[in-house]
């Protein structure tokens, strides 16, 4: 009696590990489906890109199961289930990690996870219960152990079969949502919608150029980075109002045909083109469907719609010339231009000149050219909405910045200036140029740029060489990623001594901030801090 209720207790414990570690990984798994927009192309490349996260988590455990059959129980039962404690700390660790951004249990997350739920206990259910019935209980458990060890394994996979089962359903349901937004939206009349899209520079134009038009207009904007169909949907639906008279459309790309999906649900009378970049090249595959992809938005504009073009993107400027653009700029002079820019301690003055002449001196507590170019793009589309250039001097005064893009942040002898958001190459050259303004230590973090593609070493590379003319020192995160970054700095003469590398981002803060002597004010520059993804 006493050997069957150790031997039952023993599988008792044995199972709560095996499950626990089975919902930890399909949290986890879910969690990055999620961040990768629920796309299983994206999630397999993710997988094999990331194999290595969870490969000894879960591949080890083949071994660990034939502990199970080959053993003598319950001894093999209990060393299974001492060897699954490395795959449940290990999940916990990665959990506890990830957390950047978190797994938002969405209703859609919630189907998932119960269509996950209802398919593992079918694969356990259906092979148990013959080998119970032919085999006896403790053959009808092994078989229970070893379809979950399965499981387990490999689950990675089985999250991207479940979501490729509810997509119907997901398709049925985002269909609804979209069809009642397009309802609300015809049901506004007097709404005009301005669609903002571009490699980089988007969000940071949306946000000002709310601060600004709001001065005359009511004006919805979608918020955060909801650049996505359903983000944008689900901005229309819960706070579109019918006293609002304009709402300022973010758009995200990572495929071609993304614009015009967000163009055909929510009509755009004016768009706004910040840029044209190497951005997301691992799906646009290529500069040209990327530029024939941000330019679905001017096809998708009526007849009398305006197009506003950053002048300084040449990659803009190609695709531009087929249309009839309002270009906005530093460096070129066709349009409203910004020049005489003075950087202080105190923020940024700059001068905009119109098309007709008409200049305005303006002071923003914002850093970086690349600030002053999306304020004065959002200059440009107020000011061609009938806002004067006198009026918008306050408003452009008061502009915070927009969170994580080249924020300032003070904590006594050190600032950090928070660029973690998103990086790209112009981006990054922007950023380290800004610091190079600064009068202090002059320190770089950063574990480089994502989805730049076969281009990926070269403006690495690149980035290396600025970081060198800029920085005092340079701390890189995850040697596999930058390497490149590491060999453009030195190559352009920066001193190795300088450079350091670090597994993880904290790490590298924590030696910025107490590890490196120097006297003077540290300036701290965080360059991008990439999601769980990667």
């Amino acid at each position: 009696m006493k050997g069957n209720l150790f031997l039952l207790i023993t599988y008792i414990v044995f199972f709560i590990f095996e499950v626990s570690v089975c919902l930890l990984c399909m949290r986890y798994n879910i969690h990055m489906l999620q961040q990768n927009g629920y796309k299983n192309g994206s999630q397999i490349h993710w997988l094999r890109n990331n194999g290595d996260r969870q490969r000894f988590l879960t591949l080890y455990r083949i071994p660990l199961y034939l502990i199970v059959f080959l053993g003598r129980f319950p001894a093999a039962v209990i060393a299974a289930s001492v060897f699954s404690l490395p795959s449940l700390t290990g999940y916990v660790l990665l959990k506890k990690y990830n957390t950047k951004k978190k797994l938002v249990f969405t209703k859609r997350v919630k189907r998932l996870i119960c269509c996950m739920l209802l398919l593992s206990a079918i694969l356990i259910v259906v092979p148990v219960i013959p080998l119970t019935i032919l085999y006896g209980a403790k053959a009808g458990v092994t078989g229970a152990a070893a379809v979950l060890g399965l499981l387990i394994v490999w689950m990675p996979y089985a999250i991207v079969l479940g979501n490729l089962i509810m997509k119907p359903v997901e398709t049925k349901v985002n269909n609804g949502f979209i069809k009642d937004a397009k309802r609300i939206l015809a049901r506004n009349t007097r709404l005009t919608v301005i669609g903002v899209t571009g490699s980089y520079g988007k969000t940071s134009l949306k946000f000002f150029l709310k601060e600004l038009l709001s001065q005359r207009f009511n004006v919805l904007a979608t918020p955060e980075s909801f650049n996505t169909p359903m983000g944008v949907v689900r901005t229309v639906r819960e706070s579109l109002k019918p006293t609002h008279e304009l709402f300022i459309c973010e758009m995200g790309a990572k495929h071609v045909g993304d614009i015009k999906e967000l163009c055909d649900i929510v009509n755009p009378d004016h768009g706004v083109i910040t840029s044209v970049g190497p951005q997301h090249l691992e799906t646009f595959k290529s500069i040209e469907n990327v530029r024939k992809t941000k330019f679905e938005l001017a096809k998708a504009l009526p007849a009398g719609g305006m197009l506003f073009v950053n002048g300084d993107s040449e990659e803009a400027r190609k695709e531009a010339e087929n249309f009839d653009p309002v270009y906005y700029g530093i460096a070129t002079h066709d349009g409203f231009y910004a020049k005489d820019i003075v950087y202080s301690s105190t923020g940024t003055d700059f001068t905009v000149v119109t098309p007709k002449g008409e200049e305005e001196r303006f002071h923003m507590r914002l850093l970086g050219t690349v600030n002053v170019l999306n304020v004065l793009g959002a200059i440009t589309v107020a000011s061609s909405f009938g806002v004067t250039l006198s009026e918008l001097k306050v408003p452009v005064r008061r502009m915070l910045p927009v969170s994580h893009r080249l924020e300032l942040r003070e904590y006594g002898n050190i600032t950090i200036i928070d660029d973690a958001y998103n990086s790209n190459p112009v981006g990054s050259k922007a950023a380290v140029e800004t610091l190079k303004c600064f009068d202090g230590a002059r320190i770089l973090i950063t574990p480089g740029m994502v989805e730049l593609g076969e281009k990926a070493d070269e403006l690495h590379y690149r980035f290396g060489t600025y970081a060198a003319d800029s920085c005092d020192y340079i701390l890189l995160v995850n040697k596999y990623r930058t390497g490149e970054i590491k060999r453009g700095a030195i190559e352009a003469g920066f001193p190795e001594d300088k450079l350091f590398e670090f597994d993880r981002f904290t790490e590298a803060m924590t030696y910025a901030c107490t590890k490196i002597n120097d006297d003077r004010h540290k300036f701290i520059l965080l360059e991008n801090d990439l999601p769980d993804v990667y």
